[in-house]
């Protein structure tokens, strides 16, 4: 596979073969390691590593918003803004019955629609951005989703992430999307030091082949959900803490690292509930089916 024409360096390293030994990592180091610079080559060899190995990690990767269509997706990534996917996927059945397509949610009485998706949090801001990007797409785009970035950020509540999420995952149209647990791991792996999103998507871009971009957030947002958190990753339950320059910053002893798991890796459901047929992990249930762990490790992501 050769790197599209925004890598940083010609050709990516070769995929591994199936059946063929993996080369060991070299053992972490832990903080105040004495280390050479790491020269932006390298930093590109070790992101690409990681990114393979991440592929091994959760070859069941997916987008954890339950959709059928481009509408649901567009919708159920609005209303992720500020609370959890979980919340989303609870909340879209009701919802997409009552409104099934954007001449449907554009026709919505606003108060009937607040309380529909009162779950999600900030519910009347997001009310006005569901009935205007509906309204949108029903009068601007003949009833259905545009598959351009350019015309998605135009619509009502909806930013660059949101729009990458729509055409990665709906329209397969590669794009790196930068929420809050990518933002956070990128930086924690020294792939970047910027903190504001475009500059950060830019950045990433750069060093990976365009054909990886979907699936790269995807592997490195599952990470962040499931093993390196926010405020005590569990470094000591890691398989990349050798390749991370982090490593120390949680907590290191095995065990004690393993119940700080999440999701499929910690025996938890997962956030979807019609997650796909390859997740090894539980489906997550209904609304007011009981309490679960529905709370993120981090601060919940933003559009």
């Amino acid at each position: 596979m050769t790197g599209g024409p925004n890598s940083a360096v010609g050709e990516q390293a070769p995929e591994k073969t199936p059946g063929k030994p993996r080369k060991a990592l070299p053992s972490p180091q832990g903080k105040g390691s004495a280390k050479k610079p790491e020269s932006h080559l390298a930093m590109v060899r070790r992101a690409r590593r990681i990114n393979r190995e991440l592929a091994e990690i959760y070859p069941y990767a997916h987008p954890e918003l339950d959709f059928r269509n481009p509408f649901e997706l567009l919708v159920a990534t609005v209303l992720s803004a500020q609370t959890t996917d979980l919340r989303v996927n609870q909340t879209t059945p009701a919802l997409f019955a009552a409104y099934p397509t954007p001449e449907d949610m554009a026709a919505a009485v606003p108060e009937d629609l607040e309380e529909i998706i009162r779950p999600t949090g900030f519910f009347r801001a997001k009310a006005r951005s569901l009935l205007g990007l509906s309204q949108a797409l029903r009068d601007d785009f003949g009833g259905e989703v545009p598959g351009r970035i350019e015309d998605l950020v135009k619509l009502p509540g909806v930013g660059r992430k949101t729009a990458n999420v729509v055409l990665g995952n709906a329209f397969g149209v590669p794009g790196i999307t930068v929420d809050t647990h990518f933002g956070r791991l990128v930086r924690r792996w020294k792939w970047t030091e910027q903190e504001d999103p475009e500059k950060v998507e830019a950045e990433i871009c750069a060093i990976f082949p365009k054909s990886e971009w979907t699936m790269l957030s995807h592997r490195v947002v599952f990470h962040g959900r499931r093993i390196c958190h926010s405020r005590k990753p569990a470094c000591g339950a890691c398989p990349i803490a050798p390749l991370c320059p982090a490593y120390g910053e949680g907590e290191t002893d095995p065990e004690k690292a393993k119940k700080l798991l999440k999701y499929e890796k910690g025996g938890q459901p997962g956030q979807r509930l019609s997650p796909p047929p390859d997740y090894p992990g539980l489906p997550a249930p209904p609304l007011g089916a009981g309490r679960v762990a529905e709370a993120d490790v981090s601060a919940p992501t933003a559009s």
